[in-house]
Formats: structure tokens, sequence, C-alpha cells
């Protein structure tokens, strides 16, 4: 409770220095406004000047308003990626490696691996067959072909050439 009340009379004292410091800043920066005696067009022009410093002054409250609202936005967006990288490990990018199947037994069992793994080695040869050699193929005038079959003559023809060899 004694560090509370301590606590207390430094905040009351705080807002009394704070009080005094606006005060003494408005009293350095504006100057009392003397009125009474001048025309109407000095009261014109007094007026167009104060307006004049209104503006001023509003615009720079308005950008210092802007960069406090990016500000806010930026620290925001910081925390939540703060929190998220709490929460989640960063995994690095990875990379294809070849590794031939040697390299990789002996990066898993070290200087005991001896065999070799060459397992083209172990597999059979096959020989390719000539197919193309056995066929002969035959080349002749497409034309003449195309002739022999047009009309009724040729569909004969494909008739009986498709029932003979199975009938016999």
């Amino acid at each position: 409770s004694l560090m509370l009340a301590k606590a207390k009379e430094e905040w009351d004292q705080e807002i009394v220095d704070k009080q005094a410091e606006k005060e003494r800043y408005l009293s350095e920066r504006i100057t009392p406004l003397y009125t009474s005696g001048l025309s109407l067009s000095q009261l014109q022009d007094l007026c167009r000047e104060l307006h004049e410093k209104v503006e001023i002054v509003d615009e720079e409250r308005y950008d210092i308003e802007a960069k406090c609202n990016h500000n806010t936005r930026e620290i925001k967006d910081l925390k939540i990626k703060v929190l998220d990288l709490r929460g989640k490990f960063k995994r690095p990018p990875l990379r294809r490696v070849r590794v031939s199947a040697d390299a990789m037994l002996r990066a898993l069992l070290g200087s005991k691996h001896k065999v070799s793994m060459d397992l083209r080695a172990n597999l059979k040869s096959v020989k390719k067959e000539d197919t193309e050699k056995e066929r002969p193929v035959e080349v002749g005038d497409w034309r003449k072909n195309v002739e022999a079959m047009s009309g009724m003559e040729g569909r004969k023809k494909m008739f009986d050439a498709a029932k003979s060899p199975t009938g016999q």
C-alpha cells in the first residue's frame, strides 16, 4: 500500500507538471489579441491571418494523424507476424539433391558399407527382335489397289478374301 501511495503521488505530480508545461508553451506561442480600437478592414485582415494560421496547423495535424494511423497499422501487422512466428517453425527451403545409392548407404551406414549397390549390373540383357525384317513390306502403286477394289467387284473380292482363309 505504501508503494501504491507513492505511485499515486508521483502520478499526480506528473499531471501537474504536464499542465504547467502546456501553459508555459502556449504563453510563448500565443500572443494576446488586441482588437479594441481597430477598424473594420484591420479586423478583416486579422481574421484572414488567423484563418491562414489555422489552416496550416490543421494540415500539420492531419499529416501527423495519418502518420500515427500508419504506424499503428504497422505495429499491429508486426505483432501478428510475431505471434505467427512463435506458433510455427519456419521451414528452410529444400533443394533437390541427386545422390547415388552407394553414397546414400555410405552416409547412412558410415564406413561399414562395403557392398556395392550397382542395380543395373544385376539386370538381364534382352535382345531386341527385329520385327521389321521379319515382315516384308510391299510397296506398290496405291492407285491400282483403289481401282481394283472399287465398285461391286471389289467388294466381292474383299468378301471372298475374308471368307476363304477361314473356310479351309
